[in-house]
């Protein structure tokens, strides 16, 4: 590395000199990357072919592309699709068939943000990952199966990445206080577990926010007496713009638990009691509007389906608002959906729904209800069911689930409806047939 090249990396923020180099280093996505694992073996053999990393940003992405193409001690290139075109990507194949070519060394494109190129961009690459030319690793935030082109997708493995948990950012931060070379360790640093905890916590599994964060609480605090930069909790709360949870974390989950099941239990005193006490400790409200989305359709379903309705809008004025005017909407909400009638019945169903999609079965979907079977062959009849009224009795789970039922709906709120609906076309049916 020249004087230049030195100088660069020294000034890089924090998240960016302390990125791991190799798998032994690597922090988090313990689903994808372990001992044994496939993508373990695979870039141990040095046969991983293209992929696409995506999840939430600082979880890695990009970092473990990084350190995929140095084990393999292959040729890389790096580039952004936001800045990036066609000809800078042309330039790169070019090379790299010669290096193919002519030293049988492996090039990787590495593209972050992936998602961000055009068509006509995807398409300059296609055959060059066809032919083994390059080996393309994509990065990005966005889910690739809705934002990027066929053509990529059918030549790459897809990895989801997840947010870090707490205990993982945590690990980065301590490695980071100590480490001389990279990270913070030439500071004479005092940080206290309070402070680790709050910068973790409202990094939200981000370990980029979490590391330049904590950088920046230390250059923007001065030396007490004895020389020594203290960061305490009033300084993790000034840095991350939030308020310490004053609770543990055996108390946090309680009170979770004990709002859930206040809901659940049609008690709007006691919800809205657990709530308050969550957000009156340091808790942010989004985390209960996310919890009061899921209870509406899990706990109250079709008994109500507008209560799914009344806590999306909660969600969205409470990410919007912000404390404390949000507590009127959301709590609004809590009320709401506490008195709701309940039902489990779409739980229940899609549980046993998934049983059947588990099972190792080769399922055989009625012809009637394939359109190519109904071009290939006349005699094939759909009934359609507008023409019966809005129902009508046909087949339609495979073969081998004829009989199953999955739905049972409750006898409660609005779902019964659904019963009494149903009994009309099935006797409308039966007329017509």
């Amino acid at each position: 590395m020249d004087f230049f090249s030195n100088n660069l990396k020294n000034n890089a923020p924090l998240s960016q000199r302390m990125r791991a180099n190799s798998l032994n280093n690597f922090l988090g996505q313990k689903h994808i990357i372990h001992e044994g694992s496939f993508l373990q073996r695979a870039i141990s053999a040095d046969r991983l072919g293209s992929c696409i990393f995506y999840g939430p940003p600082g979880t890695g992405k990009t970092t473990l592309a990084n350190i995929i193409a140095e084990t393999t001690n292959a040729d890389y290139k790096h580039l952004n699709a936001v800045s990036s075109g066609v000809s800078e990507a042309k330039e790169i194949i070019q090379q790299a068939k010669q290096n193919l070519a002519l030293f049988s060394k492996k090039t990787y494109l590495i593209l972050d943000e992936c998602h961000r190129w055009s068509k006509a961009q995807s398409d300059c690459v296609l055959s060059a990952m066809e032919n083994g030319e390059i080996i393309f690793i994509g990065t990005t935030t966005e889910n690739p199966y809705s934002s990027m082109t066929k053509a990529i997708l059918s030549r790459c493995r897809v990895f989801e990445f997840h947010s870090l948990n707490i205990s993982e950012i945590k690990q980065g931060l301590q490695k980071s206080i100590v480490d001389k070379e990279h990270g913070l360790g030439n500071y004479n640093l005092m940080v206290d577990s309070e402070a680790l905890d709050h910068i973790a916590r409202f990094s939200y599994g981000d370990m980029r926010v979490a590391l330049d964060s904590l950088e920046l609480a230390v250059i923007t605090t001065n030396a007490n007496k004895d020389g020594v930069i203290h960061i305490d909790v009033s300084i993790s709360e000034e840095i991350m713009q939030k308020r310490a949870i004053s609770l543990s974390d055996q108390d946090y989950y309680d009170l979770l638990s004990a709002f859930c099941k206040s809901i659940r239990g049609g008690d709007p005193d006691a919800a809205m009691f657990y709530s308050l006490k969550l957000t009156e400790s340091g808790v942010d409200p989004v985390i209960i509007a996310r919890r009061l989305v899921i209870h509406s359709a899990e706990d109250v379903g079709l008994a109500d389906p507008f209560a799914l309705t009344i806590s999306l809008a909660a969600l969205n004025a409470t990410e919007k608002i912000g404390l404390p005017e949000c507590l009127l909407p959301l709590n609004e909400a809590i009320i709401y959906v506490t008195l709701c009638p309940k039902s489990n019945s779409v739980y229940l169903a899609i549980d046993e729904a998934k049983k059947a999609v588990e099972n190792p079965i080769n399922y055989s979907i009625p012809k009637h209800i394939i359109n190519r079977e109904l071009k290939n062959n006349k005699e094939i009849e759909y009934k359609y069911p507008h023409d019966f009224g809005g129902w009508v009795n046909q087949q339609y789970l495979p073969d081998e689930l004829k009989n199953s039922r999955f739905y049972y709906p409750s006898q409660n709120g609005e779902e019964k409806c659904i019963i009494i609906n149903k009994l009309k076309f099935l006797n409308k049916g039966e007329t017509n047939e």
